[in-house]
């Protein structure tokens, strides 16, 4: 995998990468305004096994925000994630806060150079790939990293969280 510093759009998930000196590749494809099911419509457009793409959810752990990054074949398990977060109990996010805390849109919210930084926990299946994609900061742009770089960049923790 070859670092990337000019392939695909900039974006704030590219630029701190860059910034880390932390190697991706970029991936782009046409996204369909009919489709919301983003993190599927990425495996299928890029070719990809979608256990090996993961989507970015924002959810609040005991009213504090957390994100939690897991494979789009499954479902965020809320009470492992606010386990992983030495929390109690977790919802998800309502959506709009969502994009006001990550700068991002829904379908697009990247788990990487989001403007606020907040606890984030990937699954463990991550470590089953030798790198993973998510959305690189815009419906219709993944990023390709190892799940390590992943975890370094967001400051993030491994746990199962998915089911």
């Amino acid at each position: 995998m070859a670092k990337q510093h000019s392939a695909g759009p900039g974006t704030p998930a590219t630029v701190a990468l860059v910034a880390q000196g932390i190697p991706f590749t970029a991936h782009t494809y046409t996204h369909d305004p009919a489709t919301t099911n983003y993190g599927l419509e990425a495996a299928s457009a890029l070719d990809l096994d979608p256990d090996r793409v993961f989507k970015t959810l924002l959810a609040e752990v005991d009213g504090r925000l957390a994100v939690g990054i897991v494979p789009v074949t499954g479902m965020l398990d809320l009470k492992s994630l606010a386990a992983a977060c030495g929390g109690k109990r977790a919802v998800m996010a309502d959506p709009a806060l969502a994009e006001r805390k990550t700068g991002y849109v829904v379908g697009g919210i990247s788990p990487i150079g989001q403007k606020t930084a907040l606890p984030t926990v990937l699954d463990e299946t991550a470590d089953l790939w030798p790198t993973i994609f998510v959305s690189g900061g815009r419906r219709g742009f993944d990023i390709e990293l190892a799940p390590a770089d992943l975890l370094l960049v967001t400051g993030g923790t491994l746990a199962d969280i998915a089911r």
